[in-house]
């Protein structure tokens, strides 16, 4: 199999040729998944980070340019180009103007750095890919908990620091994980307590809980919440954290192989994060060596035809959804009768599925976030589509705070 990239008119194209099983050893990129909310950590710490492992990808390069523009020192070691220093910058900072925030999924994520150099917030509603709406309104229950003031409107919303409180316990009504992010980097910028209830515990969310454990926070997790304390005192000095590979790019690659009937390693990865991913190609008789910082894929001599079930989940150890679009294609190579679930991105679907048919999958759509096929299928070459990004949520709740009960049906990740 040759993959390249090829200019087309106005955009750029990859073009997929048949060839031979893929097989090899390479190593994932950094995860831009876990870079954001690492990077909101960082910025929120009141010290320096030095932060390894950090992909080129444009969403984290934007994050970085607007941390700058709120007051903080990014810096980049030249004989590391994927390492980047972030520094406090020297406080009472005005609030800078971002409206190319909107770009992105992750700018939620810019709130409590903002409020660690300006007091106050204002950010346009996040962007990002087009999968369905996933709404503000469980964050702004977060900020205020803090004792922090939420006004939006149609273009955003602003935050303006309330008074501090010790110690804030919240219960979420689901495992969000952008709002659990949201809830730690909140409690880090002022100093308090934090036990937040229900919470999501993906490997993005323990990973800054482990890099806060460096800077002297403690920090304890179980199924049921969130317990975070500050240091005795005032840390002083630079820390170090660590970008994990992202398992997402090796999950993808995983089922490249497997589909190709090839063979191959992936590297630089937390293999934990890949548990349930890994445990799903073992069912369909995929053998798969898991170790702690690699996934191997080995040749299989024949799958199992039994039916898969990938239903993506927010519960600890649940199938992260970005895994579902590979397993979707490697499904289509395989006997069985395969079942699909995403209600975390009810959109994706409806952009992943069209785009499929052009191939001359045939998919049964029971509902906008179920839909089931059965495999082996023969697809045929086709031009398809990648999904645009939004430059900014087209749908977002424009109520200010508090906002009805009902609106916790739309969420962040």
């Amino acid at each position: 199999m040759s993959i390249a990239p090829i200019p087309v008119t106005g955009f750029n194209a990859v073009t997929v040729r048949p060839g031979p099983p893929l097989g090899g050893t390479v190593r994932a990129d950094g995860s831009k998944n876990a870079t954001l909310p690492l990077l909101a950590a960082a910025a929120s710490l009141g010290r320096g980070v030095h932060l390894s492992g950090v992909p080129a990808s444009a969403d984290v390069q934007l994050m970085l340019g607007l941390l700058q523009r709120c007051g903080y020192r990014i810096a980049r070691p030249v004989t590391e180009p994927s390492d980047v220093i972030v520094l406090p910058g020297p406080g009472g900072a005005e609030l800078p103007e971002l409206a190319d925030a909107a770009r992105i999924r992750a700018s939620y994520y810019l709130v409590a750095p903002l409020l660690a150099a300006c007091g106050h917030a204002a950010l346009p509603w996040p962007g990002g890919c087009q999968i369905g709406d996933r709404g503000m309104d469980l964050h702004f229950k977060v900020y205020e908990a803090f004792g922090d003031q939420v006004l939006c409107d149609d273009t955003g919303y602003r935050v303006r620091a309330g008074t501090r409180r010790d110690k804030v316990a919240l219960p979420l009504p689901f495992r969000s994980r952008g709002t659990s992010i949201a809830a730690v980097c909140r409690a880090v910028v002022s100093g308090s307590r934090l036990e937040l209830g229900n919470p999501n515990l993906s490997p993005e969310t323990t990973g800054v809980l482990a890099a806060l454990r460096t800077a002297g926070w403690e920090a304890r997790t179980s199924e049921e919440k969130i317990a975070l304390a500050p240091p005795p005192g005032v840390p002083a000095g630079t820390v170090s954290w660590q970008v994990p590979g992202d398992k997402v790019e090796a999950g993808t690659l995983a089922c490249a192989i497997a589909a190709t009937g090839g063979e191959g390693r992936i590297e630089g990865v937390h293999g934990p994060d890949l548990k349930p991913f890994v445990e799903l190609l073992d069912w369909l008789g995929i053998p798969v060596t898991l170790a702690p910082d690699a996934i191997t894929v080995h040749r299989t001599r024949e799958v199992s035809g039994q039916p898969l079930r990938a239903i993506a989940s927010l519960a600890p150890d649940g199938l992260d959804a970005d895994f579902e679009p590979p397993l979707f294609a490697l499904a289509l190579t395989l006997p069985g009768r395969h079942l699909f679930g995403d209600d975390i991105n009810p959109g994706r679907h409806g952009n992943l599925l069209p785009q499929l048919a052009l191939l001359g999958a045939e998919i049964e759509e029971i509902t906008p976030t179920l839909c089931r096929l059965s495999g082996a299928q023969r697809l045929t070459g086709a031009a398809v589509r990648a999904s645009p990004s939004t430059s900014a949520n087209t749908s977002p709740s424009p109520t200010c705070w508090p906002s009805s009960p009902s609106t916790t049906s739309s969420f962040t990740r």
